[in-house]
């Protein structure tokens, strides 16, 4: 099959600056994939160019056979943005029956996702009234609304404490168990360890692509930390 996304000689201007630098990949079907990087390196950019919302200046992004922001591609892809997009004035269950009308998925589908996204109990909850971990749940909760083939997650895990961490990196490795392709950003390193993948990002580009092994062995340092201090100082001695 092929791949979920195939990213060719991308290349993202804001503002006269150029965010990134005509990098490529490819994100296996199945996969977790994380793409790890400081902030300000560009993720966001990239994801936002996956799921078809930023205008590119060069190079192609083809998303589950179709190029990114294809009308057919809508209801296939589940996106959650760093800084979540809900209503204050509505409650949890109101807001994910909201995004479920708008999404055409199935009524039972929001108390799935309100179990899934560790939200029980919050259903009546204002979202206003959420703290920020459980706002950032709400968000996740939209994005796993309906069947999507490919789910694109902007920093979900932050602001959740350990135990809801290890359930969300649980439940992202069931999902890629059943098919489902996760494209998943973070600025920890500790994160990193827990995918299939790794995509390593600095200033707009693409500083490594592999397995964390296949990345510590690449580079003889112990962890994920220390790889990425070792890729970027092989950058920039260049």
């Amino acid at each position: 099959m092929s791949a979920a996304i195939e990213v060719r000689g991308l290349r993202v201007v804001r503002g006269g600056r150029e965010v990134l630098s005509g990098i490529g990949f490819e994100v296996p079907r199945g996969s977790v994939t994380g793409l790890i990087g400081p902030n300000g390196c560009g993720k966001t950019t990239l994801m936002r160019s996956i799921v078809g919302v930023q205008i590119v200046e060069a190079g192609s992004v083809t998303v589950l056979g179709h190029p990114a922001g294809s009308r057919v591609l809508r209801n296939r892809i589940g996106y959650a943005t760093q800084e979540p997009a809900l209503y204050a004035d509505l409650t949890v269950a109101e807001a994910l029956r909201y995004f479920a009308t708008v999404l055409g998925a199935r009524r039972s589908d929001v108390d799935e996702v309100i179990a899934k996204a560790g939200l029980t109990g919050c259903e009546t909850t204002l979202i206003g009234r959420l703290s920020g971990g459980q706002r950032g749940r709400a968000n996740l909760a939209v994005a796993l609304l309906g069947t999507p083939e490919l789910l694109v997650l902007d920093e979900p895990t932050v602001g959740s404490d350990p135990e809801l961490r290890d359930e969300l990196w649980a439940m992202f490795r069931e999902l890629a168990a059943a098919g489902v392709t996760l494209l998943i950003s973070s600025h920890v390193m500790d994160e990193a360890a827990r995918c299939s993948r790794l995509l390593m990002m600095r200033d707009g580009l693409l500083l490594a692509d592999g397995t964390p092994d296949g990345l510590r062995q690449r580079t003889g340092t112990p962890d994920l930390e220390q790889a990425f201090l070792r890729l970027v100082k092989k950058e920039v001695d260049r």
